[in-house]
């Protein structure tokens, strides 16, 4: 089974069209942080899973989806919750 790690920060798009997430971070060892490319393929090659507490205080999963042009990017379950829960997180 693959690692678990805990997401509570993240990285804003910059320029991106796409206003995809540039990375998440997470505590442990004085923190980590990945881009998003590295997350999105850990997680598509199951190297690790990645999970985040919404605002709800729900325990969610992170998950790689994919808008209609292609792009591959991070959200999480749908919790039915707004806001987004990667965007409500904490700022790298």
């Amino acid at each position: 089974m693959a690692d678990a790690f805990q997401v509570t920060q993240h990285r804003p798009d910059n320029q991106d069209a796409d206003r995809r997430i540039q990375g998440l971070g997470g505590p442990g060892g004085g923190g980590w942080y990945r881009d998003i490319d590295t997350l999105i393929r850990g997680i598509e090659n199951k190297d690790f899973s990645l999970w985040t507490v919404a605002p709800s205080g729900k325990s969610v999963w992170v998950v790689v989806a994919k808008r209609n042009n292609g792009r591959k990017y991070l959200k999480t379950e749908a919790d039915g919750v707004e806001p987004n829960n990667l965007l409500a997180l904490p700022r790298v």
